[in-house]
């Protein structure tokens, strides 16, 4: 088992997850774009994703997802310092999601905020909590939830068969050794327009225009496969690791087809466990690291206090890289 030689006095101490109820297929997205099931699929890599139900909010699923956690790591909601929710789909700009989720859990006696930086949310705010812990300010509770389903077009066909609603949840704590490595982060805002809001608020306010994601797909493709391979080598090299001693692989579930090119740049050997849990989920945004975290671990393909690289790339452009040992579920 491989050990991070530099990086933050944190650790991952447990992991939780939530997946909506509902199970949609290709069949049914399809009805309403002008492709079939087989072409989502071989473009994405993706046969089914969750949508939440109108009960299922985004402070319900990530409340649900921090209870497991806490659980995980034995810690009590009242003992949490920090409280950080990552998502680009809150239902409301004003209050945040994150203080609602620390009152329905009972975190009560810390701060809590939101990080927006989409698909790379998760990632950022545990360099946020590691550093937060590494500064003594005891537990941080760190948490990505959307509901991507409010903010997709149903028959926009770049983006309608690519998302799902989901919640995944970590706590961060205090550590011996380093248990999270330092992130490999950064953020590109002149291509800002490759993945973004169909139209400024006030726009849509005045024209009665509902606002909806866009994504320009093959130049987000294009993007991915090109920045995120020196990020995850500039990772790998800030906790003196190298791939070989990696145990698994959790890189943002955007599609199949940038995780094949990843898995390939990094030549990971055949032990490396690599989670591919968009097949199932879709791309969950800033809940799809924890969330594919939590199938390679409760899959039993890998296994507490593996070595795991984690990396999320998304709207903003955002993307981070960092390497951990992964947490108990």
């Amino acid at each position: 088992m491989g050990s991070i030689s530099t990086g933050h006095h944190a650790a991952l101490l447990g992991l939780g997850a939530y997946r909506p109820r509902r199970v949609v297929t290709n069949d049914e997205v399809c009805e309403h774009l002008e492709v079939d099931a087989a072409w989502v699929h071989a473009r994405s890599g993706i046969s089914t994703r969750r949508m939440a139900e109108p009960d299922e909010t985004v402070v319900t699923m990530a409340a649900a997802a921090a209870r497991d956690a806490l659980a995980a790591a034995g810690i009590a909601p009242g003992d949490v310092a920090v409280t950080l929710v990552a998502t680009m789909s809150a239902d409301t700009g004003c209050p945040q999601v994150g203080t609602r989720v620390a009152a329905e859990i009972g975190a009560v006696n810390g701060a809590a905020m939101d990080v927006g930086a989409a698909c790379a949310g998760f990632c950022y705010a545990l360099e946020v909590a590691a550093s937060l812990v590494d500064a003594g300010h005891g537990a941080v509770l760190v948490i990505g939830v959307e509901r991507m389903t409010d903010i997709v077009e149903p028959t926009d066909r770049s983006t309608a068969f690519l998302f799902g609603d989901g919640a995944g949840a970590a706590v961060v704590g205090a550590s011996v050794e380093p248990g999270i490595g330092p992130a490999a982060w950064g953020a590109d805002g002149s291509q800002a327009d490759l993945i973004a809001q169909s139209v400024p608020w006030a726009e849509a306010y005045a024209s009665g225009e509902r606002p909806a994601l866009r994504m320009q797909g093959p130049a987000v493709f294009r993007w991915a496969t090109s920045r995120m391979v020196p990020l995850v080598f500039e990772a790998l090299d800030k906790a003196g690791c190298k791939p070989e001693q990696l145990e698994a692989f959790v890189p943002h579930q955007a599609n199949a087809r940038i995780t094949d090119g990843l898995v390939k740049a990094l030549a990971l050997p055949d032990h490396v466990a690599v989670a591919r849990d968009v097949a199932v989920s879709g791309n969950t945004s800033a809940a799809s690291v924890p969330l594919a975290m939590h199938e390679v671990l409760t899959t039993g393909r890998a296994r507490p206090g593996d070595l795991a690289l984690l990396c999320g790339f998304g709207a903003g452009l955002t993307f981070a890289a960092q390497v951990c040992a992964l947490p108990r579920t």
